[in-house]
């Protein structure tokens, strides 16, 4: 039976860079939950694999059935959400499962899998670093990144609830303590 690793951050904090870095050690057995989506695919995303895509109708059907770990609207009309049943069968199939997730998200599959999992949340050296690195990223307007910047502030009121906050100051190092981490919590 596999384990979980649940992963939160403000945007910006580099969550999915370690992310990435690592799924590619392949010591660890860690496998994406492949999460819902009410949104449509967005270039060469496929179904089942990068997320499931369900109609909005359907999402709030699955919603009704208790089908989910956690959900939220995140726009109008926009799901994102994680099925129980996705995630039982990856831990059937021995998969340490690995969540990407917002940090209300994190909370609740924290919340539900309590010892089985790991929360872990990353975060910026400070706001100001953080504004750096979403303008450096050239990919939003200055509209964008004040309010990203705003919630990020907001969702760093919530590292406390996380079992391990991790700080992204130095990649290289961040990196090193993120594996530290990952590997002593799948061998206990």
């Amino acid at each position: 039976m596999g384990k979980l690793i649940i992963v939160s951050a403000p945007s910006g904090s580099g969550k999915s860079t370690i992310i990435n870095w690592l799924m590619q050690h392949e010591e660890l057995h860690l496998a994406f939950s492949v999460s819902c989506t009410s949104r449509a695919p967005r270039g060469n995303e496929r179904d089942g694999v990068e997320y499931f895509f369900l109609s909005v109708d359907e999402f709030k059907e699955r919603i009704e059935r208790d089908e989910f770990l956690e959900y939220e609207e995140v726009y109008e009309g926009r799901f994102y959400g994680t099925l129980k049943s996705q995630v039982e069968r990856q831990l059937a199939d021995g998969q340490n499962v690995v969540f990407d997730v917002d940090v209300k998200g994190g909370c609740s599959l924290k919340k539900y899998f309590g010892d089985r999992a790991l929360a872990i949340f990353i975060q910026p050296p400070s706001v100001e670093e953080l504004r750096r690195r979403l303008e450096k990223r050239g990919t939003d307007t200055p509209e964008v990144i004040n309010d990203r910047v705003a919630k990020a502030e907001y969702e760093l009121t919530f590292a406390d609830r996380f079992d391990k906050v991790l700080v992204n100051d130095d990649l290289d190092t961040a990196l090193a303590e993120a594996l530290k981490m990952v590997t002593e919590f799948l061998e206990a």
